[in-house]
């Protein structure tokens, strides 16, 4: 696999101020989300809620990103809600997200059963990969849990985090984890709180790699560049929306539906470029 060139990216986002709590840019075809907030260990509000998902939305809508990766600015991916914002929920005894007004819905439109924070990932047209750079608690946790994939650093450390503040499981941990590892490991995972490193998390399932801190971002948008190049932007997008899907209906449906698409697929000038470059012994130029 080729590595993206470490001087090669553009900075697209609208959210181009210093201190904009998100920004995304394209590296390759991979466009790359950065959580920035590092002076808080990019804890999480509603100001960055609000730029995590215009920066999701505009990297989804992008013509050329194939693959999108979110990933924390410094040395952490996100340790969870911000200690001031749960002071403030504290004192008010209620949840609060701090957003009013329109906000960007990425994922949203596809299955209204995914019509929901996080959730709404499944909706994506593109895969999504969480390059976990260092803590990620709560709903920092969430948010990678609910991509794709999880590329996570060495020794980076994962907690639910919301049994030792006195809280339920946040935004959907209890159904995701458990369909990662398994019933009675997510049980452990959920009902202790505990800290898990990435290196146990990778024997678990939780996470899909682990890196050295400094390779990660390269090792991550080189697996991101590999998908690029050699599936083409139909089968990517069906191949996990199917996926997806078949977490709510049962066999027969998945097959019904797989057929059609095939069907579909078929007349499509993707599906004549890859037969045609198994043919000729070439790679693919989708």
């Amino acid at each position: 696999m080729g590595r993206p060139l470490p001087g090669d990216s553009e900075r697209l986002s609208d959210e181009s101020t210093p201190d904009a709590p998100a920004f995304w840019e394209r590296r390759g075809r991979t466009a790359v989300i950065f959580l920035n907030r590092p002076h808080r260990a990019n804890a999480w509000t509603g100001r960055l809620e609000r730029a995590y998902r215009t920066c999701l939305a505009e990297a989804d809508a992008d013509p050329e990103s194939r693959v999108i990766v979110v990933t924390g600015v410094g040395q952490r991916f996100s340790v969870g809600g911000d200690s001031q914002a749960l002071e403030g929920h504290a004192s008010k005894g209620e949840y609060d997200r701090g957003l009013s007004g329109d906000e960007a819905t990425p994922g949203y439109g596809f299955d209204e059963r995914f019509d929901h924070p996080f959730a709404s990932h499944f909706g994506l047209s593109k895969p999504i990969i969480a390059a976990v750079n260092g803590a990620a608690a709560g709903i920092g946790l969430a948010l990678a849990c609910f991509c794709d994939l999880r590329f996570a650093s060495e020794g980076a450390k994962l907690t639910t985090a919301h049994g030792k503040l006195g809280l339920p499981p946040e935004y959907g941990l209890s159904w995701i984890i458990p369909r990662l590892i398994g019933l009675g490991r997510g049980m452990d995972i959920v009902l202790t709180s505990r800290v898990v490193l990435a290196e146990e998390a990778l024997s678990l399932g939780l996470v899909n790699q682990v890196h050295p801190a400094d390779d990660l971002l390269d090792e991550t948008l080189a697996y991101a560049e590999n998908l690029a190049a050699t599936v083409s932007p139909q089968a990517l997008r069906s191949s996990r929306q199917q996926v997806y899907l078949d977490q709510h209906r049962d066999v027969g449906q998945s097959v019904v539906q797989s057929m059609e698409l095939l069907q579909e697929f078929m007349g499509t000038p993707e599906y004549r470029e890859g037969v045609a470059a198994f043919v000729e012994k070439r790679p693919p130029n989708f």
